[in-house]
Order: C-alpha cells, then structure tokens, then sequence
C-alpha cells in the first residue's frame, strides 16, 4: 500500500473531525448543548450518530478478521450487534429517555433513591467503557501500522489526542455531527471498495467459494510469526525456514516438515510454497497473542457450530449470543445518546433507524473476509487478522486504484476508531465529573475527558493485543451482566430494591469482569475452565438476574417510596404526565434533576 496515499486520508479525516468539531464548539452556546445537545437531536441525526459511534474497530476491521479466521459461525457477532438494537427498543429506549437520567448512574439513583447504587453502577460504567476503550487504541495502533510501519503506540497516542480535542472543545453538540459525518465515511469507505474487490474477484481466476476446503497460499509466501506458536499440518510439506522450528535452528534452509504438530518459535520466518494448504494454528505460546485455535479445514466453513470455536464450540456460541444481544443496552455511550432526543417517541424511532443503518453496515465486513481468506489466508497465523480488510486492495487490484481504494478504507477505518473512542470517551467523563472530581462543570468535565482516555491509552500499552472483535465482546458481557438486569428489572419490576440491585451487580457483574481480568491476562489456558471465562454471559447473565430477584424479595420493606409514581413515568407518554401534573418526578434525586442542574452549572 502506497503510505503516502494512505496517510493524506488519515490526515483529512483527522482534520475534518476537528473541524466538525469546531464547529460544534461555535454553536455549543449554552452548558445544556455542551452536555445533551439540549435534548433537540432528531431520529435520523441521532441514528446516524449512534450508528457512527456504535460501530467500532469491531466492526471495520474486526468481524472481516474473525469470519477470515474462524468461517461462518462468527457472522454471528453482526447479528448479534445488530439484534442488541431491537432488544433496547422493545425493552429500554423509550423509559430510559422518560426518565431525564444523563447517565446509567442518574437512571440507578432516580430508580432506586440510593446513592451507593449509583456510586457502583458509576464504577461499572468506567469500567466498561476502558474495556471499550481499549480495543479501539490498540486496532489504531495495528492500523497505522500496517499503513506507515510506525510503532503501535503513535496510532493509539494520535486519537486519544483528537478525541480529546473534539469531546472537551464541543461536547455532545460537537460529536453529535461528528459521528454522524463518521458514519456515512465509514459506510462509504467499506461500499466502493468492495465493489471494485468483487468485480476484480470475479475477473479472476481465484476459486468463487472456498468453503468447504483448506485454504491455500495463492502464491509464494513468506510468513514471520511474531509468537511462539504451535501448528498443525495436514500432510507433509516442503518449505524454507529461518528461524528456530520444534527446538532447532535454521537459516533460510529448506526443511520438510512431517505431518503433525510442529512449535515454531516467536521471530521465526516460514516461507511457503503457492498452492501448500494453510496450516491449522492451535494456539500461542504466549496467553492472549493473537488468536487461537484458528482451523482451516472444511468444518470451520460448512457448520457454523462445528468444532472451530474454542474448545467447547456450542457453548461458547451460546456466550456471544447472549453478551451481544444483551449487553447493548448497558454501553455507556448508547445510554446518553438516548437523553440527547426530545422525547420518548423520538428515542424509539431512532433506535428504529438505527436498526436500518447498522444492518446495512454489517452486510459488509463478512464479504472482506470471506476474499480474505482467498488472498490473504496468511494473516490467520500472523495473528494480523484484523488487517485483512487494509491490505485487499493491495492484493486484488494493486496499482493506483489498489492504493486509492486501500486509502480510502484506511480513512474509514480511523473513522472508526475516533466515532467510537469519542462517544465512550463522553460517556466515561460524563460520570466521573458527576461522581469522582470534586466539582462539576464544563471545565471540571474537561479535565475528566483527560482521565477517561489516559487510563485505557497507557493500558493499551501494556497488555496484549486481543483481536478487537474479541476483546469489545468482553465488554459487552460485563455490559449484560450487570446493566442488563438493572435496567429491565428497573423498568419492567416495581420489587427491585436497592440492595438487591447492590447485590445483582457486585455478582453478576462482578463475576463477569473477573472473567474478563482472567480471560485477558491468559488464565486458564485450556479446557472448561478457559470456556468458561472467555464467555461468561452464558452463567453470569442469569447470574445477575436471579441475585437481584433474589434479595429484592427478600428485602420488600427497602422498596423506595416514589417507584410507583417513576414507574408511571417511565411508561406514560410525556403528554400525558404532563397534563396530569407530572407524574413521576422524584424529588431530591440526582439523576432527574441532575442533568437539569448540570445544565445550570
């Protein structure tokens, strides 16, 4: 890829973001702008920014890298992404805007009149968004890798400095079009080049489907392995090494390998033949270096829960269903969109659109992937998988065009990264302004914008790279585990209690998050356990649910005195509360008058 081209695009839309962000600036005039966007953002703006800032490296580069590696079954993450969207309007969206909460904090202490539950769920709302966070940096990083060889660590530095930028000069008004303008370059940077991929795909001699057989290197290819791995060969092959295979050093000598199981060491370069079969890569020697147990064999392709996910394939499908479609509705940043429409009404149309617009989005990636594992088959041992999207054009057409469209879905792919890195990142020092600083206020809401992008950019730094699919997963589980349970039994059950939902969301979405810290620092490694960890909503989901069921009854005499009366307001219509006096207004709480205060600071 041509860096030149590929860094021009990143460099306008850098500029463009901060000049939409400017403009945010000029015509945020008063704090209730800076913070909701005074609540007068209508559906199709709002979709679209919602759509801009949900859809994340995941989704650019992630979903194409995981149907690459692991075949059909991982379409599942775009449905489920996708499916999240239709739970929140059927469940979430419209109370969750009538209740006035900035915040899933306000919404717990409106709900509940306690402020310990708000302070825990502010804790798990930080939390979740550094888990968000990260992943965003560090597909950054891998990104402007691949486009200029600079180290991982300037394109993770480059958008937590414009998102800085752009959160703390505009706020909500200012991302607002920010993420709206996102999302359609991130639509467009994945549409048209696609269509020129295809048409050269077609021209080509290449297989139309490799589904239901091992992929193959296309041409002579040299392939260095950054980790320690172990491979799997189907049958005996022939290539050049240099570096050190099954304990014994080589220099760029040709060496046959039998078939089986083979270790080869961290910096070692394989070079294979065109036409030899890709080989199956069991795992990394190193906990959590790329991605594991990556079969390439017709199972992966023709049974989307055949034995190529983990080592429990059905189970863990199970855990993706559920964490996607359920952990949409506890994501900080969805959770203040909803506060920035007019109305209740307007909150479900949104979500409305929104279901069109990401549907739209996600019918995508999957085709990125499947010529991926065509023409670059090689970055499933590489652990590079998320760069397939980034390097077809390269592949497929090359030339000028190969390089103008390759820039084109760089652009997009760091559209993704700072939408979504913007949207968490207001979230995240939305709370800690109201609950951590000493004192609130647009300066005081600055200075945490600081802090909320710090924290996951010196993480970034210094944990593993995860595939960022993966690694935004685990957020969504803790997201299902706790939040999950909070809001649809806050909305939906008049017994939930303040120490049942303390109770609820220290279990199950504490429980969640350990599995999370266990699943990151590569602990266990292997067998049920592992499963188990790397996919908890399957346990901890129900988990949350049925301690907070549990101690609620237990604890009936804690139900707060003005449930009934928010409840009324969470489910009437806004024209109906009003004509009869404003039913549900909870005096003395900080969430329904805390964002009204806020906009008084």
């Amino acid at each position: 890829m041509n860096q030149l081209y590929a860094v021009a695009a990143v460099t306008v839309v850098v500029l463009v973001t901060l000049l939409i962000g400017a403009l945010g600036l000029r015509i945020s005039r008063t704090t209730s702008d800076f913070y909701v966007a005074s609540r007068t953002v209508g559906p199709r703006l709002n979709a679209a920014a919602i759509s801009g800032e949900y859809l994340s490296a995941a989704s650019f580069l992630g979903v194409a890298g995981l149907v690459l590696v692991q075949g059909p079954e991982m379409l599942w993450y775009p449905v489920g992404y996708t499916a999240g969207y239709l739970v929140l309007l059927l469940l979430v969206a419209a109370p969750l805007r009538r209740s006035g909460a900035y915040t899933l904090s306000d919404f717990a202490e409106a709900r509940l009149e306690s402020i310990p539950v708000r302070r825990l769920a502010s804790l798990f709302v930080v939390g979740i968004g550094w888990l968000y966070l990260l992943p965003q940096l560090q597909g950054a990083g891998l990104t402007l890798e691949i486009l200029t060889g600079a180290p991982e660590w300037v394109g993770a530095l480059v958008v937590a400095v414009v998102v800085t930028g752009a959160v703390a000069a505009g706020g909500m008004r200012s991302i607002t079009f920010v993420q709206a303008f996102q999302y359609w370059l991130k639509l467009t940077a994945l549409l048209v080049p696609v269509l020129f991929l295809l048409g050269a795909w077609f021209a080509d001699d290449a297989p139309r489907a490799r589904f239901d057989a091992p992929a193959t290197f296309r041409e002579h290819t040299a392939v260095r392995f950054q980790d320690s791995v172990r491979i799997d060969l189907e049958q005996p092959l022939t290539l050049a090494v240099t570096g050190t295979v099954d304990g014994r050093a080589y220099q760029n000598r040709e060496l046959a390998l039998t078939e089986g199981p083979h270790r080869v060491t961290g910096g070692t370069t394989l070079r294979f033949p065109a036409g030899a079969a890709v080989p199956e890569k069991n795992g990394t020697e190193q906990p959590g270096s790329g991605t594991a147990g990556a079969p390439n064999g017709a199972s992966t392709w023709s049974e989307p829960l055949a034995d190529s996910r983990e080592e429990h394939p059905l189970y863990a499908t199970y855990g993706l269903i559920l964490a996607t479609f359920l952990g949409t509705m506890g994501l900080p940043h969805v959770a203040v969109r909803f506060y920035t429409s007019p109305n209740g009404t307007a909150a479900r149309r949104t979500t409305l659109v929104v279901l069109g617009l990401i549907g739209a989005f996600y019918l995508l990636p999957p085709v990125y992937g499947v010529l991926g594992r065509i023409y670059a088959p090689e970055l499933a041992l590489t652990g590079h998988a998320d760069a397939a999207v980034l390097v077809l054009p390269e592949r497929l057409i090359g030339g000028v065009g190969g390089d103008l469209l390759g820039a084109l879905l760089a652009g997009g792919a760091f559209a993704a990264f700072l939408s979504t890195a913007s949207g968490v990142t207001m979230a995240v020092a939305g709370v800690l302004t109201q609950d951590v600083l000493p004192a609130r206020g647009v300066r005081h809401f600055r200075l945490a914008t600081l802090l909320a992008i710090a924290v996951p950019l010196a993480f970034s730094a210094l944990v593993s790279t995860v595939p960022v699919a993966d690694a935004v997963g685990l957020a969504f589980a803790v997201s299902a585990s706790s939040f999950c349970p909070l809001l649809v039994l806050g909305i939906w059950w008049r017994g939930l209690t303040p120490p049942g939902a303390v109770a609820g969301l220290v279990v199950g979405g504490g429980a969640a998050l350990t599995a999370v810290m266990a699943t990151r620092a590569g602990l266990p490694v292997s067998g049920w356990a592992h499963t188990l960890l790397a996919w908890p909503a399957v346990w901890s989901v129900p988990l949350g649910f049925l301690t907070m069921v549990l101690v609620s009854l237990g604890t009936r005499d804690r139900i707060p005195a003005g449930t009934a009366a928010l409840l009324a307001r969470l489910h009437l219509p806004e024209e109906l509360t009003e004509r009869t006096g404003g039913a549900g207004t909870t005096g003395g709480t900080h969430a329904t008058g805390g964002t009204s205060g806020a906009e008084q600071r």
